[in-house]
């Protein structure tokens, strides 16, 4: 059975035949170079191009994708493609053709797909020449497939993610407040994971993204994860929370007022070794930021330490390896609140042995510069070198007979002078 597609084997094989050197090169005529572009760029796909098309099939009413025979199942496929295509495309580097498809409303279109029919009220938003599509999406706002709303939020997610540009834009189209929307008040606790991920991406290190975030009162929906059951939700609240507090101390006095450091205390002895480590973290944040420490929750804390001592002392040697972070925030949390050092350090628990070895010295041995090699052992370069023993023709015989003749008269002339 014959394989579809083009023979890429067969193409590879000619290629080498007619570029190993051994055969003069010739000149490729027009219809030949012609004839090469169409067969490449026939098998090649137009990402940009690509990622317009997903964007007009998802603008299309629903009712009539469902006459055409579109279930909820291809959005999430084209949802997945579309995820591939944004992650295959350097944002750095082609600006000019990530903001043609930002412009083209794809990436807004993707955010108005995240609004559940429980919020139909947010739109429209105001008119702007980024979003003027949203009302014309007259199905989005009550589609009530959750898997679609979730894998939306991936995509922007990826779309913000470390691009500064990408992150503006979504900004001035007013695509954060249905990302905020839907991770404080969706039904589906996976959206709002991935809605709070997404929300993450786009304010770091973006400062109008973190004043929006707490006039939105964000902190009262991070407060609402960090209380619920679904230990991904935590995580990425925890990781939210200690970015902001590390960023912005002042935010410490919010999360104060609101409750978080009890709540932080519980989460302390989670079973998951992520949940905990990310919440001693955010204490350790605030610890520093309070002068006088917990105060009233001083004996809390103390508890809350000495029983992650005792587990920590009861750990295997494996799992004391890999608790390595957790040691050390126990200890840090320790000394910040009550000045004085943990008992880790008496049961030789904060420091394993060899976590304090200095790593071996592999690039010196291999990369080690010329000078540095000089300074270490300069006396090498002083120590006289030996003359080389040159192996060549000997001398003739009557030069030898010369050499011998002319010696014996330098010696009779110097016994004469010495005489005289």
């Amino acid at each position: 059975m014959a394989k579809e597609g083009p023979n890429w084997d067969g193409l590879l094989k000619w290629s080498i035949a007619h570029s190993d050197g051994t055969r003069p090169t010739r000149n490729l005529s027009e219809d030949d170079r012609r004839w090469f572009m169409e067969a490449m760029q026939a098998q090649t796909m137009d990402v940009v191009k690509r990622m317009k098309e997903i964007t007009l099939v998802m603008q299309t009413p629903q009712q009539v994708l469902e006459d055409q025979g579109v279930t909820p199942a291809d959005i999430e496929e084209l949802l997945d493609e579309l995820q591939e295509h944004v992650e295959s495309i350097d944002m750095a580097n082609v600006p000019v053709i990530f903001d043609d498809w930002l412009v083209s409303g794809s990436v807004f279109f993707l955010i108005g797909e995240l609004l559940s029919h429980l919020f139909p009220g947010i739109y429209p938003f105001p008119r702007s020449p980024l979003n003027w599509w949203v009302g014309s999406s007259s199905w989005l706002p009550q589609n009530s497939h959750a898997n679609i709303r979730a894998k939306a939020a991936e995509v922007v997610t990826t779309i913000v993610q470390n691009n500064p540009r990408s992150q503006q834009l979504v900004m001035e189209a007013n695509g954060f407040e249905p990302l905020v929307s839907n991770f404080s008040s969706d039904p589906d606790v996976n959206v709002r994971t991935k809605s709070l991920g997404a929300i993450s991406s786009l304010i770091r290190h973006n400062k109008p993204g973190i004043t929006a975030f707490r006039l939105a009162n964000g902190y009262a929906g991070l407060k609402d994860a960090l209380t619920s059951e679904n230990v991904r939700f935590q995580r990425k609240a925890l990781n939210l929370i200690h970015y902001l507090l590390h960023e912005n101390s002042s935010d410490c006095n919010i999360v104060n007022e609101l409750g978080f450091p009890r709540i932080l205390m519980h989460l302390a002895s989670s079973e998951d070794a992520d949940v905990r480590e990310a919440a001693l973290r955010g204490l350790l944040e605030l610890a520093r930021d309070t002068k006088d420490g917990y105060a009233e929750d001083n004996e809390k804390m103390k508890q809350l330490l000495e029983e992650r001592i005792n587990g920590i002392s009861l750990m295997s040697a494996e799992d004391l390896g890999a608790a390595k972070e957790e040691r050390q925030l126990v200890d840090s949390l320790w000394s910040t609140c009550f000045n004085e050092p943990s008992s880790l350090r008496e049961k030789g628990l904060l420091v394993l042995p060899g976590e304090d070895a200095a790593p071996p010295d592999v690039a010196s041995k291999h990369f080690e510069p010329p000078l540095r090699s000089w300074s270490r052992n300069p006396s090498s370069n002083n120590e006289k070198k030996e003359t080389p023993l040159l192996l060549g023709a000997g001398p003739s015989s009557a030069d030898t007979t010369n050499q011998v003749n002319t010696s014996s008269e330098g010696s009779a002339s110097s016994q004469t002078d010495t005489s005289r």
